[in-house]
């Protein structure tokens, strides 16, 4: 899943904002977590609403088909402050091509997003060895461009488009997803 350009002709860090930073971070933590566990890792989008996080993948037959399953998903979230979409793929380096889980993100009304990632590499035994720091790639397309800020959409109108997912699971807390578990599994990423 490597379709994709992302330009830096800078080697300067902007300051990111801090929700931003976190569904980041938080993506690519959820990302290494499952290639360590031995899992495939699925093109994914994380969402923050409020005080929740909502995950979303986004399997398709090509790189193209996930990165627009992702950005029509993004687009349509209304009452969303920040979100990250996350996938595997390859930054081309100084020192050649690197492989990378990447996570890229935005908030609504930014003209840019951003894209960090996470440098790896398999050893023999295929262990895969990450570096232990994210790593800034550049500017990347803001699939929420176009949205308004959070506080610009009634509570209600937001409850009501999210209402179905927030009761569910994400199933990652150690134990089986269903409805209304309480887990808080929703507001790791906000906290």
């Amino acid at each position: 899943m490597a379709d994709r350009n992302i330009e830096n002709d800078s080697q300067d860090v902007p300051e990111i904002p801090e929700d931003l930073q976190r569904v980041l971070v938080f993506s690519l933590d959820e990302a290494k977590e499952k290639v360590e566990a031995g899992e495939d890792l699925i093109p994914f989008t994380a969402l923050i609403v409020k005080n929740n996080l909502f995950l979303e993948s986004h399997p398709g037959d090509s790189a193209e088909e996930c990165f627009e399953a992702a950005e029509y998903t993004v687009r349509g979230a209304r009452g969303a402050g920040a979100y990250a979409f996350c996938y595997d793929g390859y930054i081309e380096t100084d020192d050649g091509v690197k492989d990378a889980l990447i996570a890229e993100g935005g908030q609504p009304g930014a003209d840019t997003g951003h894209a960090v990632a996470y440098l790896y590499t398999v050893d023999d035994n295929g262990k895969y060895v990450f570096e232990s720091e994210p790593a800034y790639i550049g500017e990347a397309p803001n699939f929420m461009e176009a949205l308004k800020e959070p506080v610009a959409y009634a509570d209600e109108e937001i409850d009501e488009k999210y209402a179905d997912a927030e009761d569910e699971c994400c199933g990652e807390g150690g134990h089986d997803a269903g409805d209304g578990c309480g887990c808080g599994c929703h507001e790791e990423a906000a906290e």
